[in-house]
């Protein structure tokens, strides 16, 4: 091949790369939910959210079924009625975070929005959410966490603090909202809340980080709440006088109530573990799981204007097998070969202590992206199950187009069953069918920077932003397009 062809080649492909004017790739000194509010701050807010339906489509749901971009997923169930689900996601055109509910297994859903406070500064600014996460308790509250951004009034973002909605009706209503963990926006940003609650002691859980950029006073806060998320006690758990470099926290309980805290230490580039044994008032030292190849990020092919997070999905085998008690987490990194992204799994027997050599949970396929992952243990069986996006069915030659994919072991981790494809249809976040920018593509966000999953009694409910529907009309929104769609599956 002559050096002119190759030159144009390599023209050609970062042409198809270049970033559409006002999308934002991930930034380590901005919060992930900054492209959102350059959106609102720009355009404004849509209207909607009133009751929404799901629509079955083959082996696929659409969760979300409304106008506008949705990304950035979550599920969970209720572990005394497995039928019963609840999920959430980011509404990037409008302000409050969207909630879904299932009673048939996730066969078919409605849709709420979720309550959002009072504007700081009555009319003369706004609020909206950002990073939702849900969990059940033993005694069958959910709980809905996420975060609230103030800005306006000419002051740019004005504060952000931390959000938990209390539903007892499985995710139909949410009358019940604590709001807490305020902080101006010259100190420092609230990010990425995840939630969780101990299925023995009833204890609510919530991690994030508070220091966007990194900054020695904000790090890795763990909020503990004892009274079914009426009040929340807030510490700190990464090393208290580190730089707080740190993103992407996921706190998850052991079977005897052990708290254990992960998150992705972007400053000394390893994903960090800590581990409390009197619900998240005291906390050991910060130690490692794994050191990572990327910095906070990927621009892979596939999410390149938004990027791909580098974060923690953990659990623990609460079942009554050969592993219970046994740690998981996983996340994405380069491969050893350091061309594409991948998803590695690495286990604890010792509560965190020492852990396992990282593997992969995929399947050995050259030149694909994997990415955007979560991971569940089945407390019934204590099955490990792995859901991600993947772009090895890419038929444009640049691994734009992407698949939901299923990992599982059986065995503790130790081996991984051939991946499951769970998408029925490809998506495609850069162009739509050749058309570049692409109307139906919110570039700013793209799929945001997590999905969902939750497994229980050998069933595995994973749920994910979807473009198939992409320049779909669909009324009620600025856009007139469907464009991104919260999509879920039932995997057994």
């Amino acid at each position: 091949m002559s050096n002119r062809r190759i030159f144009f080649l390599l023209l050609f492909a970062r042409l198809l790369w270049i970033q559409p004017a006002g999308a934002q790739t991930l930034n380590q000194n901005t919060p992930t939910w900054w492209s959102k509010y350059q959106h609102l701050l720009k355009h404004g807010a849509d209207s909607g959210g009133g009751a929404t339906s799901s629509l079955s489509v083959g082996a696929n749901v659409d969760v979300s079924n409304e106008c506008g971009p949705q990304s950035e997923t979550y599920v969970t169930l209720n572990a005394k009625h497995p039928k019963l689900l609840a999920g959430g996601a980011n509404e990037i055109f409008r302000l409050p975070m969207r909630g879904y509910f299932s009673s048939n297994g996730g066969g078919s859903w409605g849709g709420v929005d979720l309550p959002l406070p009072p504007s700081l500064q009555g009319t003369n600014d706004t609020r909206f959410g950002s990073d939702p996460s849900l969990a059940f308790d033993s005694s069958g509250n959910l709980y809905y966490s996420y975060i609230v951004v103030f800005f306006g009034n000419g002051n740019g973002v004005n504060g952000t603090e931390m959000a938990v909605a209390r539903s007892t009706d499985g995710g139909q209503t949410y009358p019940n909202t604590t709001f807490f963990g305020f902080q101006s926006g010259s100190n420092h940003f609230n990010d990425k809340p995840m939630i969780t609650t101990d299925p023995n002691g009833g204890n609510v859980y919530l991690a994030w980080d508070a220091a966007s950029g990194g900054s020695t006073s904000g790090g890795i806060r763990v909020a503990t709440s004892s009274d079914q998320g009426k009040t929340f006690s807030i510490h700190r758990a990464d090393n208290p006088g580190g730089p707080g470099k740190g993103i992407g926290a996921v706190p998850f309980v052991g079977p005897n109530g052990e708290l254990y805290v992960a998150w992705s230490d972007f400053g000394a580039q390893t994903i960090a573990f800590n581990r409390s044994f009197d619900a998240g008032t005291t906390w050991g030292s910060q130690t490692v799981i794994a050191p990572e190849k990327l910095l906070f990020q990927d621009a892979i092919p596939a999410e390149s204007f938004r990027g791909a997070l580098v974060y923690p999905a953990c659990d623990t085998d609460r079942s009554t097998g050969p592993h219970r008690g046994r740690l998981y987490c996983s996340w994405m990194d380069l491969n050893p070969a350091l061309t594409n992204t991948d998803i590695f799994l690495s286990f604890s027997d010792d509560q965190g202590s020492t852990w396992s050599a990282p593997a992969p949970v995929t399947d050995a396929l050259v030149n694909v992206d994997r990415f955007n992952h979560w991971l569940s243990v089945d407390p019934t069986n204590g099955d490990v199950n792995v859901s991600f996006y993947d772009t090895r069915n890419d038929t444009t030659g640049f691994r734009f187009q992407t698949d939901q994919y299923l990992s599982q072991s059986t065995d503790g981790g130790v081996t991984i069953a051939p991946n499951v494809r769970v998408s029925t249809v490809s998506s495609n976040e850069h162009d739509c069918n050749g058309l570049f920018p692409c109307p139906g593509i919110d570039y700013g966000n793209q799929y945001g920077d997590y999905e969902g999953l939750v497994s229980f009694g050998g069933v595995s409910h994973p749920i994910w932003t979807d473009s198939r529907d992409q320049l779909n009309a669909s009324p009620g929104c600025s856009t007139g397009l469907a464009m991104e769609e919260v999509f879920s599956a039932t995997v057994q």
